[in-house]
């Protein structure tokens, strides 16, 4: 499988699973290897994060699916928008946080999608309400990801704290 790793370009549909496993090699900032942990033998990123979703804080794997690839997208996005004011409701982002909990992962992920600089994570402390879900869903679609409509508007009203101001967050 070959997936390409340059800026979107608006030319095809992108698959979060792709895009979030073709960090994998650059997966190198671990004390200890992440893939032969017990229980993560033989899996892929996906796999994996998919499990910590479901450990942690997404009862159906099918929802911890949906909530990772929400993720992946609006996290591409921010990397390729930067100043751009985007944030996700609570429901997507329990699976942005799983993927900068997971700091090798996340130092991978900002290697391939923002040009080895790493994306902060500089939350407000109240929640916005003033519509920066939707907006941010219709953003993330404008990248080429499918926006699952249903994880957006469901927190439509409650928009996340996510705040553009300090440089390089998101």
């Amino acid at each position: 499988m070959t997936v390409a790793l340059e800026a979107w370009s608006g030319t095809m549909y992108r698959d979060p699973r792709e895009l979030l496993n073709a960090v994998r090699p650059y997966v190198i900032d671990k004390t200890y290897n992440i893939f032969d942990a017990p229980g993560a033998e033989g899996i892929d990123l996906w796999e994996r994060e998919v499990r910590l979703l479901l450990r942690d804080s997404v009862a159906v794997r099918s929802l911890a699916e949906r909530v990772l690839g929400q993720a992946v997208a609006y996290l591409i996005t921010a990397m390729e928008s930067p100043g751009i004011d985007i944030g996700p409701g609570y429901t997507v982002d329990i699976g942005i946080h799983q993927i900068i909990l997971d700091t090798p992962v996340y130092f991978a992920f900002c290697q391939v999608y923002n040009g080895g600089a790493y994306k902060h994570h500089a939350p407000l402390v109240e929640r916005r309400r003033d519509g920066t879900v939707m907006r941010t869903a219709d953003v993330i679609r404008e990248h080429g990801f499918e926006i699952d409509d249903e994880l957006w508007e469901v927190d439509v009203s409650d928009c996340g704290p996510c705040d553009d101001k300090v440089p390089d967050s998101h």
